[in-house]
């Protein structure tokens, strides 16, 4: 059939959230070009981030103790050299997004605002307007990437596949959105950095944009890539429990502010489950939120007292979340739930953000670079984005640009996931494989809700997936989260098992998985 075939422009970066526009700009002026499926900035998950970037910037705090409470709370898989570096070159990434743009809160001496969030032992989140950080930052870096000529960005394109020769990434199989009936476009490129976000979309409820769906976990899997840590999925505590998808958030910071988590008595719960109350671990207020929304009984976030009328100038966007659901928070408690949030799992790197597949680096939410372990410390996901970002861009600058004019030539495409006509999106099959995901790998799990779903994730891909690559990227990365946690049979972190409910010490290790090996286990479910 008639292939398409493009010459990137530098290094090719699938995504233009912050992980992926932050390394285009490190780059710099090293040519790359940057793809996004939408307008550049809208549907990324950085845009949604409402509590603001860690790091060790103010008076007194140091790189060490930042990196103590992530390994701390990461629950024993935390890799301690990845996050005293990468807590390390906080303040760096930092000044960078200052340089940028990005207008961060200061104080009337121009110092640098910060809250403090759960398990942080001091104030070192750095934010923009109480709750618009992820937006600020990325407005900020959008602006600067267009001013950029180094970049070269193409909107309204998605990517279904990688395109490997002889084990190696040597591109991408792209289409336009905009042009259902096109044939793939084979993009070539000597380096290709995945920075495609999460897997918020394989959820029911999540507090991500609908599109961030696994894409990048799945394509890189059936590249032949490693992957870890899939089974460590983090559920914010506090999604507003309104009929709206994506689900709304709130921030953590406003428990930081002092808002409290109250039961319809107006009792606070969660200092009868752990001592720090409602600071504690992402994980174990979760847990304790859904112990009781699972039963019919309502939880509500208590701003009140703490923040009251002031919320709607200190914290905007959960003010108006509310507003839009017909709640005064300064006078009325807000409704909240778990929401499926981070996926501290994905694609396996090193320091550098290589992947095992040569040619193909990675950063942002679709890795697991160990600085998160089995639970990620809230406001390190920007941090970690950034940082990986940089040193990618360092990885990869030095290296010679020679173009590859018979990149095309052994590289199949497979009708008809990559025929002509149209690629229709499963809309049912979808639904049902979210509401699955959200039924049996949510925040409580058991053996036999894993198999249910494994069973089901195989029914949906065989009947659905000939027809969309995208929804085949969709339940290699469901497949890759159930098979993982089905196979640690105890609870930590993110995962947390009711038939398995203790920690196991001789499972305090990281979980390394290929489709391969996830396949073989969601046969024998």
């Amino acid at each position: 059939m008639t292939q398409n075939v493009l010459e990137a422009a530098g290094t090719l970066i699938i995504g233009a959230g912050l992980a992926g526009l932050f390394t285009a700009l490190k780059l710099s002026p090293r040519p790359c070009t940057v793809l996004s499926p939408e307008p550049v900035g809208v549907g990324a998950s950085s845009a949604w981030a409402q509590g603001g970037i860690a790091a060790a910037v103010g008076l007194g705090d140091t790189a060490e103790a930042h990196a103590r409470d992530t390994v701390l709370a990461g629950a024993g898989l935390v890799d301690e050299d990845i996050a005293l570096g990468v807590t390390s070159e906080g303040a760096a990434r930092i000044f960078d997004l200052l340089d940028y743009g990005a207008p961060f809160d200061r104080d009337s001496e121009g110092r640098l605002l910060q809250s403090k969030e759960a398990a942080h032992s001091t104030n070192r989140v750095v934010r923009v307007s109480g709750d618009q950080a992820g937006r600020a930052i990325m407005d900020a870096l959008i602006r600067t990437a267009r001013d950029t000529p180094s970049i070269t960005l193409l909107e309204g394109v998605v990517v279904d596949d990688l395109a490997t020769r002889d084990g190696q990434v040597v591109g991408a199989f792209a289409r336009q959105i905009a042009d259902p009936m096109a044939a793939p476009i084979y993009i070539s490129a000597q380096e290709v950095v995945l920075a495609t976000g999460g897997i918020g979309g394989l959820y029911a409820v999540s507090t991500n944009p609908g599109r961030v769906r696994g894409q990048g976990l799945g394509m890189a899997a059936r590249a032949g890539a490693t992957i870890a840590d899939t089974e460590f999925v983090q559920f914010h505590p506090t999604g507003i429990a309104v009929d709206r998808d994506p689900c709304p958030l709130a921030t953590e910071a406003l428990r930081g502010h002092g808002a409290t988590l109250i039961d319809e008595n107006g009792h606070r719960f969660m200092f009868d489950i752990d001592a720090a109350g409602e600071l504690a671990p992402r994980d174990i207020v979760a847990r304790a939120i859904h112990a009781r929304t699972s039963t019919d009984r309502p939880v509500f976030l208590d701003t009140r007292q703490a923040v009251g009328a002031a919320i709607y100038e200190e914290f905007p966007t959960v003010a108006q979340y509310c507003v839009e659901a017909g709640i005064d928070p300064a006078t009325q408690p807000i409704p909240v739930r778990p929401a499926q949030h981070y996926h501290m799992g994905g694609i396996l790197t090193d320091a550098r953000g290589r992947s095992s597949l040569p040619g193909l680096w990675a950063c942002g939410e679709v890795t697991a670079t160990g600085l998160h372990g089995a639970n990620r410390l809230a406001s390190n996901s920007l941090l970690e984005a950034v940082v990986f970002a940089a040193r990618i861009a360092e990885d990869i600058a030095p290296l010679p640009m020679t173009a590859d004019q018979d990149a095309t030539q052994a590289i199949p495409l497979e009708p008809p996931l990559h025929g002509p006509g149209p690629r229709q999106d499963p809309h049912e099959a979808v639904a049902t494989l979210r509401d699955v995901m959200d039924r049996h790998l949510g925040v409580v799990r058991t053996a036999e809700g894993m198999r249910t779903a494994l069973r089901t994730i195989a029914e949906l891909e065989e009947t659905h997936a000939p027809g969309s690559r995208a929804f085949l990227n969709m339940t290699t990365a469901a497949t890759l989260i159930a098979a993982a946690a089905l196979r640690r049979t105890e609870s930590r972190g993110g995962h947390f098992r009711d038939d398995f409910p203790d920690t196991d010490p001789a499972q305090a290790h990281r979980t390394l998985i290929t489709l391969a090996q996830a396949l073989a286990i969601r046969a024998a479910a």
